[in-house]
């Protein structure tokens, strides 16, 4: 699983994430990693994206849920809200631990608010 990032996201802007559970065929270890885009102009279109990749590397992969983030690299915040539509809410507290060990001097918060 080390070949696996924890955390890919665009480097600026506000954009769609999806929280993604990446587990071994039939149980054994698994982990969580944040994917989101610009790109994608919905959530599934990110999980589209990212489940062939790790089929291949032989990962099941499951959508826990999805929001948006807001990343703004210049005061070094991110900010993590929303929901998706399809997929429902990530656990935006989980999506925060995820980025704060990739973005270690950042300001990283989360909320519920839709905007």
């Amino acid at each position: 699983m080390a070949a696996v990032r924890d955390v890919e996201i665009d480097p600026e802007g506000t954009f769609k994430y999806i929280l993604v559970r990446l587990q071994r065929p039939g149980g054994g270890e698994q982990r969580d990693i944040v994917r989101g885009t610009k790109a994608a102009e919905f959530h599934n279109h990110i999980f589209e994206k990212v489940n062939p990749e790790m089929e291949k590397l032989g990962y099941e992969c499951k959508c826990l849920g999805g929001g948006k983030i807001e990343h703004n690299s210049k005061d070094k915040k991110i900010r993590v809200f929303g929901l998706s539509t399809g997929y429902g809410k990530a656990d935006h507290s989980v999506t925060v631990e995820i980025l704060k060990k990739e973005y270690t001097d950042y300001e990283i918060t989360w909320s519920d608010d839709k905007k």
